[in-house]
């Protein structure tokens, strides 16, 4: 009893946000956040039925994605309902970004699954990274 009375129960850590200072870098917070809450929608059928369904909040598409009709899909479908559309470069980055990949123990990203497109039905800590979206899109 005694052992447990003389160790110090460490605090949590608590997550500083990185500076945000391009689009990519919120994008990348945002989705963090989001992922936080479960709020992450993730491939071409969820996320089309979110937009449909007026609960996707925005939608992020890779622009590294070769296939033109997937693209118009999501692009008709955004612009249909008002749901802001974000071009990202790279279907890898929104893919790791997004948690469709494993992390090894020194914390890096292993077995990263492109991602074409995601939505985010609910942002979960509204941080610096939201704002900086925000700006971006107007709102």
């Amino acid at each position: 009893m005694a052992e447990l009375e003389d160790e110090e129960v460490a605090a949590p850590e608590v997550e500083k946000e990185e500076d945000v200072t391009d689009l990519n870098g919120a994008v990348r917070g945002v989705l963090k956040q989001a992922l936080k809450v479960d709020g992450v929608i993730r491939g071409l059928h969820e996320v089309a039925k979110n937009v449909e369904a007026a609960q996707a909040q925005v939608v992020f598409l890779a622009e590294s994605c070769n296939e033109a009709t997937y693209k118009k899909l999501i692009q008709g479908l955004c612009l249909e309902k008002n749901v802001p559309l974000i071009d990202v470069p790279d279907n890898k980055s929104l893919g790791e970004w997004a948690g469709l990949c494993k992390i090894d123990k020194d914390g890096l990203p292993r077995k990263v699954v492109g991602a074409s497109c995601v939505a985010v039905t609910d942002f979960g800590e509204e941080g610096q990274a939201y704002g900086f979206m925000m700006k971006h899109l107007g709102k």
